[in-house]
């Protein structure tokens, strides 16, 4: 208290900019060691520390992401104002290591549909931490994923407009991947930590600024080789800083391409163009124009069982074979979505600043697949079933793979079981000229190429408000809404040398009251409709959602303690629109659906508090609501209106502890977390075997499984140290250890057009199983040296554990315990049973991996180059799988598992081996 009332107040300010450019430098984070007292520098650069310093020599410390750190020596005379004047930075030019990441992740973030896994991007350019860095450029090549989370509860916005996608919550990345160089300008805040954009998620916020006034003056292209997601890559941007008129512009473009990447057949090609202008009217008044537009076509990898893992190799992918010598992939994924957007930033004050923006997204998804169910109209025999179809095409269907041959232990066929493996080993892959040979004789379309597509119109419009109401104290608001239409249906993108296609289901069946010739109509109102290549058949039908948002938070900031509130409020509004009046459901599948809508609220808190300079703590916790998502809404939408029965809002908890040290040598952070996710709904789609309670003959369908009132848990512990142990030299390590569990036994249904009603089996026994996707502990160990002449090299040893197969919830029910008539299985053994349903957890590995590059200045122009070697021994592992449904029953399963030759073992997928990316690259 004596020191306090007699203590002389101090003032240090300056300006930041950069060394090369000149361009102030916004958000960097300034200190004096041993000091409560920190700020950030502001727009125009400049920054004022104000306080009681001790006098004497001490250290000012400013960071910057993608800057080197300044230690800069000062002495401080108290009751003074000092001022530093102009303060450069030097770029790190070699931090290039967040196009590698993207590398790595761009299959990931393509593949939503078949794994459920969190993207990183978000964390590339998020900060200095140690462990999200780790996270981001280390953990990312295992679907690692902080904290266990999906990034459906991570929110990503590019200029302050949310980019998650309606449908399935989360962020598609390809929406503008291949624009790495205008999107460096990124503030990432960790879990609901503050964000001044939105209320944000568990898995944190990422506001990526793309705005033309942001970037500095001049361009930049680079050429880099892969052996990755693609081959190649070609990119090239250029700003033009803000000129004396007022304008400001950037553009960007890219290419990126593979004939086929690291896993056979799995050819990449997708181009990036990016625009940004901006004007300043006055001082109050900016206008920004972005647009942004990143056609993409990828072909998908297939997940293969041991079996044919052991016949083939890890880089073998079942969706592809050679059609006139040239590779043809027949699941191709393709997104063309343009996004369009307007800005308006006014200055109220210099305490209040206004943002308004209207966006536009729109174009299509589609996922192509082979259609072997093609018929004709006169083609009904005495079984009551149309006449025609193919046999499955894949390479790996069951039906073809030797252990099909062994699965009879008295009587095993070793001769044809020999000859399916010989042919696999010698061929193996799709045959396109077989499907066409089977269409030319059949003499209409047996087997076509089908596309499974989302055309969709999002339209976005909000307003933020950044206000500081006095020293201490700051306001964020924000109001937002959202509408999308989405149109759903399946196309023929190929006929593969047929003419037209018969629009019925060849695998229907007729019953009492309903006909075959009824049943099998994808659209009773044009029956036995032929189509053409690009019209709707199957399926058609339309989405609608709306979407409301407000937030609001208050910041307070103090010498030893910050802390903030904030609050969220939404409402959510699902409706579909059936245009095909589908054969099965003739009643509950043409027109509009009953409306679904949701409330929902959320309130979050949290704060840091310094113990001493270089001593930290900080909590941080929430509770808030969350609509299901259109995905999850309705059980079946593609061929009628029912929605999920009991449909709640899911219920989010969480809490979080974190211990922050840091000197001008060593900065560290330990936290441990806990989060709760309850009420949450998931819908599966597959073939099941030995189903009871159906009341037909047939225990075989294809079916949608409906979990309900799913509770799942995450805790742990992360941490990350670093040690600047010279000027050149740093050391680090990383580390997370985290238990990710089903936390009750939800509730499982079935629906199906093969049998009429629903089928309820009641309680999924679920609870302690473990929630797949990815290692659930990793650790790293790195080190890392920069030359002052702009020479580096780093490397780390990478330790993953902990990763688990994705279970069965219907081998979880009672239909487990019964046998297909509905009676319980009388050699029913628990210890057994016990063996059968333990989750595999898959066996720990050691990545080793390597960066390292070398810049020059020639003539005012940056040329350099770096390489990345991941994988660099070689290691295989499992990065997934998931358990195949057709066994649902004690004594269906208990077969396979003992035959030497499982037919329905578990399907995986497998890391990449030993691969790299290399570029170079000229700044000017």
């Amino acid at each position: 208290m004596f020191s306090t009332l007699f203590a002389q107040e101090t003032s240090l300010h300056g300006s930041l900019a950069d060394a090369q450019s000149a361009k102030k430098l916004t958000g960097a984070k300034i200190w004096l060691e041993n000091s409560f007292v920190e700020t950030r520098s502001k727009e125009n650069g400049e920054f004022k520390l104000l306080g009681d310093f001790p006098a004497g020599e001490s250290l000012l410390i400013i960071e910057l992401p993608d800057y080197k750190t300044l230690r800069v020596p000062i002495i401080i005379v108290p009751n003074t104002t000092k001022d530093l004047g102009l303060i450069l930075m030097q770029p790190v030019l070699s931090n290039l290591a967040d196009q590698i990441s993207t590398i790595q992740l761009s299959t990931v973030q393509l593949d939503e549909e078949e794994a459920n896994i969190d993207n990183l991007s978000g964390l590339l350019q998020a900060s200095r931490d140690v462990f999200l860095n780790a996270a981001a450029f280390d953990f990312s090549q295992t679907f690692f994923r902080p904290r266990g989370l999906d990034s459906e509860h991570g929110k990503v916005l590019i200029n302050g407009v949310e980019m998650n996608k309606i449908y399935t919550g989360r962020p598609q990345w390809s929406n503008w991947g291949g624009l790495n160089d205008v999107q460096r300008n990124q503030i990432f805040s960790m879990g609901l930590q503050p964000s001044n954009v939105s209320f944000g998620g568990l898995a944190g916020t990422t506001n990526i600024i793309m705005r033309a006034s942001k970037y500095a003056k001049g361009g930049k292209a680079s050429l880099a080789a892969a052996n990755r997601s693609y081959s190649g890559r070609l990119m090239a941007s250029y700003g033009s800083g803000e000129l004396k008129n007022g304008w400001a512009y950037a553009v960007s473009a890219s290419r990126r391409f593979a004939k086929e990447a690291y896993v056979d057949g799995s050819l990449y090609d997708a181009n990036g163009f990016f625009i940004s202008v901006e004007k300043t009217f006055n001082e109050r008044h900016r206008l920004n124009f972005t647009g942004f537009y990143t056609p993409n076509i990828r072909g998908k990898s297939s997940p293969n069982t041991e079996e044919v893992y052991e016949l083939k190799n890890r880089k073998y992918n079942a969706y592809w074979g050679y059609q006139n010598g040239e590779i043809r992939n027949s699941r191709i994924r393709e997104i063309k979505e343009p996004v369009f957007m307007l800005n308006h930033f006014y200055t109220v004050s210099e305490e209040t600043k206004i943002n308004a923006n209207v966006a536009l997204q729109l174009g299509k998804t589609g996922n192509s697949r082979i259609d072997f169910g093609g018929t004709r109209l006169s083609a009904i025999n005495e079984q009551n079933s149309y006449v025609g179809g193919g046999t499955n095409p894949d390479p790996t269907y069951y039906q073809k793979l030797p252990g099909y041959f062994l699965r009879f232990k008295d009587n095993p066929n070793y001769e044809a079981a020999y000859l399916v493996q010989e042919d696999f080993k010698q061929n193996g892959q799709l045959d396109w000229e077989k499907l066409y040979a089977a269409n030319a004789r059949a003499g209409y379309t047996v087997y076509s190429l089908s596309e499974d597509r989302n055309d969709d119109i999002k339209f976005d419009v909000n307003t933020l408000l950044d206000t500081r109401l006095n020293e201490h104290l700051k306001l964020n608001t924000k109001l937002a809404y959202s509408r999308l239409k989405s149109h759903n249906f399946a196309s023929i993108k190929d006929m593969l040398g047929g003419k037209t296609y018969l629009d019925v289901d060849f695998f229907a069946e007729g019953d009492a009251e309903n006909s075959l010739e009824k049943r099998a109509q994808s659209d009773l109102q044009n029956p036995n409709r032929s189509v053409g290549v690009g019209e709707p058949y199957k399926y058609n039908f339309n989405f609608y959602a709306n979407l409301y948002k407000a937030f609001g938070q208050l910041e307070f900031e103090y010498d030893r303690l910050d802390f903030y509130i904030g609050i969220k409020a939404s409402q959510t509004s699902y409706e579909r629109e059936g245009l095909f009046q589908n054969g099965n459901y003739p009643d509950n599948s043409l027109g509009k659906s009953e409306k679904l809508q949701f409330t929902d609220f959320g309130l979050k808190f949290g704060g840091n508090y310094k113990f001493t300079a270089k001593h930290l703590l900080g909590v941080n916790a929430a509770y808030l609501t969350k609509p299901p998502n259109l995905r999850n809404s309705f059980s079946n939408s593609r061929q009628n209106n029912a929605v999920v029965e009991d449909l709640k809002s899911e219920n989010i908890s969480n809490l979080d502890f974190s211990y922050r040290f840091r000197s001008a040598l060593i900065k560290a952070r330990l936290t441990g977390y806990f989060s709760q996710i309850k009420d949450a709904t998931e819908i599966s789609f597959y073939y099941a075997d030995g189903l009871s309670g159906l009341g037909r003959n047939s225990t075989t369908a294809f079916v949608q499984e409906v979990l309900s009132g799913i509770d799942k848990q995450y805790f742990g512990l992360e941490f990350g140290i670093e040690a600047q142990i010279t000027p050149a030299i740093k050391l680090k390590a990383a580390g997370a250890m985290g238990q990710f569990t089903y936390n009750n036994n939800p509730n499982l249904y079935l629906t199906s057009d093969d049998f009429k009603e629903t089928v309820d089996y009641g309680t999924a026994y679920l609870k302690n199983y473990r929630i797949a996707g990815g290692p659930q502990q990793a650790a790293q160990l790195g080190v890392e040296y920069r030359d002052p002449d702009y020479w580096w090299f780093g490397t780390t040893v990478n330790f993953f554990s902990h990763a688990f197969l994705d279970i069965s919830p219907l081998t979880r029910t009672a239909n487990f315990l019964n046998d297909t008539d509905g009676l319980p299985i009388l050699e029913y053994d628990e210890n057994i049973a016990e063996k059968l349903l333990k989750q595999e957890q898959f066996g720990d590995y050691i990545l080793v991996n390597a960066i390292g590059g070398k810049s020059w200045l020639i003539k005012g122009k940056f040329i350099g180059f770096f390489v990345s070697l991941n994988n660099i021994f070689d290691k295989r592992y499992k990065t997934g799988g998931f358990e195949q449904s057709r066994n649902a029953n004690y004594r269906t399963l208990k077969e396979d598992r003992e035959r030497s030759k499982p037919i329905f073992s578990p399907k995986y997928w497998l890391g990449a081996g030993a691969s790299y990316y290399a570029m170079v690259y000229v700044r000017f």
